[in-house]
């Protein structure tokens, strides 16, 4: 049974950087390849002794020599982000899968209208410093906050915007002084970078609210990019695939097209893409595999595949015909996989 390939990261430095959120920055000896947006699994203790699987973004770049850094901020209830924000030391070794997520511009050349609401600035910070640092975007920043004792990184954005006073733009929206953002004063706002290749990531309200904005100003949809997650209700990421038996009569051959190369895989009925693959060696991308985080979305291009659950792909997506490996099975027949 094929286990997930982990990583072990030691903590070198613990920031506080709001009054409930840290940032774990990383030893410089323990970095991975990752992209910016992309975001970490973490292997914490559960609640029942058992085993918890976390997802945390990386607000660091690759691209300006920092070493690895999540921002964490603690939710109440919420047992990950307490209990990373209670025990997490430097020196204290985490265990991690590689760095998954599709939250990446293909491109670091076109100008970006970045949206961030609380939190949700992790991921949004590591596109915004390798939009700067290795591309030539101009970038627009509006970063949604309940308060300013609330804004994570307030010193370093003040910091990037007088190192790149013609390239990036950054504007805060308070909720203590201007409300609760809302479609038409967002599209006031926001108008003028309409054209803008947009990533969002936040509650769920202000991401929504942003879509329309940006609608009614007629930016298309495939130029707005949100980022989900949802919380985990287990340690899927963590557990072992089962083998890919002979797929038989009710099974089907997938034919996977993955980083230039096509693989043909037997799919047994009742087994998710996502085993069927790494049963067979393909190393294709996952981490929650619950269905709640996009890292394993692919595209079937011929053929018919059903879905056992599904909390990131819109109605959209799925009639553009994405859907999320952990989740799919075969239907039967001949299925054609494009992860491009």
């Amino acid at each position: 049974m094929p286990e997930p390939r982990t990583h072990r990261l030691r903590i070198a430095e613990v920031v506080e950087e709001t009054a409930d959120a840290r940032s774990l920055v990383f030893d410089a000896e323990h970095q991975l390849p990752y992209a910016p947006g992309q975001f970490l699994t973490f292997k914490l203790p559960g609640r029942d002794g058992g085993v918890a699987a976390r997802c945390y973004s990386l607000a660091s770049s690759p691209d300006t020599g920092e070493p690895m850094k999540v921002t964490v901020k603690r939710v109440p209830g919420g047992h990950g982000s307490n209990w990373l924000c209670d025990h997490a030391r430097p020196g204290a070794e985490l265990e991690v899968l590689a760095p998954a997520g599709t939250f990446t511009p293909a491109g670091l050349d076109t100008d970006l209208l970045l949206i961030a609401g609380g939190s949700g600035i992790t991921p949004v910070m590591s596109v915004l410093k390798s939009a700067l640092t290795r591309g030539t975007a101009r970038v627009v920043l509006l970063y949604a906050n309940r308060a300013e004792s609330a804004v994570i990184f307030r010193g370093e954005l003040r910091e990037l915007a007088e190192d790149f006073p013609d390239r990036l733009l950054v504007l805060h929206w308070l909720e203590s002084l201007q409300g609760l953002p809302d479609p038409a004063r967002l599209a006031a706002v926001l108008a003028p970078y309409a054209g803008h290749e947009a990533y969002l990531c936040g509650p769920g309200p202000l991401m929504d609210a942003v879509e329309l904005a940006l609608r009614s100003l007629g930016a298309p949809r495939e130029r707005v990019h949100r980022e989900r997650f949802f919380s985990l209700s287990g340690a899927a990421a963590f557990e072992g695939t089962g083998p890919a038996d002979d797929a038989g009569a009710d099974g089907a051959t997938a034919r996977v097209e993955l980083d230039g190369t096509v693989h043909e895989v037997r799919w047994p009925a009742g087994t998710p893409l996502l085993d069927a693959l790494l049963a067979a060696g393909v190393d294709a991308p996952y981490s929650c595999r619950e269905g709640a985080c996009a890292a394993c979305t692919c595209r079937v291009v011929s053929g018919e595949v059903t879905m056992d659950r599904n909390e990131v792909l819109d109605a959209a997506d799925l009639a553009e015909g994405y859907v999320l490996a952990c989740q799919a099975r075969a239907v039967g027949g001949e299925v054609e996989i494009s992860y491009s």
